[in-house]
C-alpha cells in the first residue's frame, strides 16, 4: 500500500480526520434538527439543551461556523418565546459574529431590542437588514414604526435630564434665597446663543 505524505502527515490520517470532521458535524446536525422537533413542540428549554449540545460538538470541529451560527439563532428565538429578551440579544450577536450577514438573527435582535424599548438598538439592526436585503419589507415597515418611537423616548429622556438639572440647581440656589425659576434663558435667533437674565 502507498502512503503519501504531506507536511507530515499521512494521507490515511487525513481521510480519517475528514472522516472524524464529517461525523462530528452530523452529531451536530442530529443535535439541531432534534432542537427544531422540540421548539416546535413548544418545548424551549428542552430545545435549548438541544442546540447547546450542537454548539459543543460543533465548537470542537474547525468550519463549523454555519451551524453554530444558526444554533445560536435558533437559541436567541427560543430565548424570545420565553420572554428572556437580553439572551436573544446575546445569542443573536454571538450568531451575528460568526455570520456578520445572517439577516433572521438581525431581525430577531431587532425585535428583541423593541421589546426592552432600546429603540435606536433595533433601528441600527434595521438599518443593517435593509443594506443587506434592499427589498426587505419587515425591516422597511419596522424602521417607519421604530423612528417615532425612539424620538419620543429621547424627548421623554431629555425631558427627565432637565427635570434633575433644575432639582439639583434649586438645592444648590436654595441655601441664597433663589431658584432656576429666578433666570431665564432666551435663545438668540440669528447666533442660536442663549443669553441669561436674572428676575425676582
Amino acid at each position: 500500500m502507498v502512503v503519501i505524505e504531506e507536511d507530515g502527515e499521512s494521507f490515511e490520517d487525513a481521510l480519517t480526520d475528514e472522516q472524524m470532521r464529517e461525523k462530528a458535524l452530523n452529531q451536530a446536525n442530529d443535535a439541531k434538527a432534534e432542537g427544531n422537533k422540540l421548539f416546535c413542540a413548544g418545548k424551549y428549554d428542552d430545545a435549548l439543551s438541544q442546540y447547546e449540545i450542537a454548539l459543543q460538538i460543533a465548537s470542537e470541529v474547525q468550519s463549523s461556523e454555519e451551524i453554530s451560527s444558526m444554533c445560536h439563532a435558533n437559541r436567541a428565538i427560543c430565548f424570545s418565546k420565553l420572554g428572556k429578551y437580553d439572551e436573544t440579544i446575546k445569542e443573536c450577536t454571538k450568531a451575528l459574529e460568526l455570520n456578520p450577514s445572517y439577516l433572521k438573527a438581525l431581525l430577531r435582535r431587532a425585535e428583541a431590542h423593541e421589546k426592552l424599548e432600546h429603540y435606536e438598538e433595533a433601528i441600527a439592526d434595521m438599518k443593517k437588514v435593509i443594506e443587506l436585503e434592499p427589498s426587505n419589507d419587515q425591516a422597511r415597515k419596522s424602521l417607519q414604526r421604530l423612528e417615532p418611537l425612539a424620538a419620543e423616548k429621547r424627548e421623554k429622556m431629555k425631558e427627565e435630564m432637565i427635570a434633575k438639572l433644575k432639582e439639583m440647581g434649586n438645592s444648590v440656589l436654595g441655601r441664597f434665597g433663589m431658584s432656576v425659576d429666578n433666570f431665564k434663558a432666551v435663545k438668540d435667533p440669528n447666533t442660536g446663543s442663549y443669553s441669561i437674565s436674572f428676575q425676582r
